[in-house]
């Protein structure tokens, strides 16, 4: 053994290096002369494993990437984050849509492989992720999709026994603050639509009679439209310039086009019926609408200016749908099925508030029938 601790020369062209690694003995041989420079690189190189492995980021596959006792000691759990991300990103361009995608490769190279990359997935512990959540400087929301990918990533090493626990199974997502509906009232619906050139004005007119979310407006197109039934068909939204299908079977849904959103597509026909699939267009460029970021900036902050009512963006035109239907006492299921949402309880928790006149005139139907069918048994007797 050389007199340097943990070194050994084993032959004219080895230097061993020892250490203690999760519980066990390791011998590496350096090919290496044993020369008195190579012996300090082989002293310094040791020390920096010593210092890694005591503060947990030492990465054996990475020193010794050749190493039989490597692969022997850990298997596989020498697999390290990167490697895992990089797995999962490859399996999630089969299975995911592209913005899908986009988030996880966004959430992969901007946060998870700069904090963890280099780490191996057994030595990840729930402490450092949850210290490394409390300094990021990103909503909350923005939290809660980054896990994602690391979620996906340790769900996967448990289940195939790479990793003895998940160290993010008792990391709850993060609370976030999910902005109150701000529908427009009667009034301001007329102000707004008053100030709008009239391809905006078509568009919006359209979203507040039906609540279709400006994604699906965006993907509309003149063949989704049954005018024997008075029913739009909404089958596909644009999500950043990409067409794709609804996420739930409720979010595919036939909504039907009252008297207000056919109005708007007569006046629509002139623009667009003949020139192109899709419905509504960019009056400035002639073409379809991209996104809901354009339609906000060039058609809607405009008319909010112009018409001098409170600044909100696009998306309250489905809340302006929604909030005055049920103040106007409809149906709250049929309310749901036309917003596309899974269930009443979605609406409700989003909408409740918009029903108390409803609440406050609960029984008076039932007054009416009631009242009607004995003045009637009275009449008959």
């Amino acid at each position: 053994m050389d007199r340097r601790k943990g070194l050994k020369v084993r032959s004219d062209s080895g230097i061993e290096i020892d250490f203690m690694y999760r519980g066990r003995r390791c011998r590496e041989t350096l090919k290496l002369e044993p020369t008195k420079p190579n012996l300090q690189h082989a002293a310094r190189m040791r020390e920096a494993i010593l210092h890694e492995i005591a503060i947990g980021t030492f990465n054996y596959g990475k020193h010794f990437p050749n190493s039989a006792l490597a692969k022997t000691l850990s298997g596989r759990s020498i697999q390290t984050v990167n490697q895992a991300l990089d797995a999962f990103l490859q399996a999630a361009q089969k299975r995911c849509a592209p913005s899908t995608l986009r988030d996880y490769k966004s959430a992969v190279e901007y946060h998870l492989k700069p904090a963890f990359g280099d780490r191996l997935l057994v030595d990840l512990s729930t402490a450092e992720i949850k210290a490394w959540i409390g300094g990021l400087a990103i909503s909350s929301k923005r939290i809660n999709n980054v896990l994602v990918p690391l979620r996906g990533v340790l769900d996967d090493a448990f289940g195939d026994g790479v990793i003895e626990r998940n160290p993010a199974a008792r990391i709850k997502n993060l609370p976030h603050h999910t902005d109150e509906p701000d529908p427009l009232s009667p009034q301001e619906v007329i102000l707004l639509l008053q100030a709008c050139e009239l391809q905006v004005r078509n568009l919006f007119q359209f979203a507040i009679w039906t609540g279709m979310r400006t994604s699906e407006l965006i993907a509309l197109e003149w063949g989704d439209i049954d005018w024997n039934k008075s029913i739009v068909r909404v089958r596909r939204a644009s999500v950043r310039k990409q067409i794709k299908i609804p996420k739930t079977l409720t979010g595919e849904r036939d909504v039907k086009l009252l008297s207000g959103a056919l109005e708007a597509l007569e006046r629509q026909k002139q623009f667009s019926f003949l020139q192109s699939g899709r419905i509504f267009l960019n009056p400035r460029t002639k073409n379809p609408w991209e996104t809901d970021a354009q339609i906000r900036r060039t058609a809607w902050q405009p008319a909010i200016r112009k018409s001098g009512i409170k600044d909100r963006n696009p998306y309250q035109t489905r809340h302006t749908f929604a909030s005055l239907c049920l103040t106007g006492g409809e149906n709250i299921a049929w309310v749901a099925r036309q917003l596309g949402h899974k269930d009443i309880a979605m609406t409700l928790k989003r909408y409740a508030r918009y029903m108390d006149g409803v609440i406050d005139s609960g029984g008076d139907k039932l007054t009416q029938l009631l009242t009607h069918s004995c003045h009637n048994n009275a009449a008959s007797a």
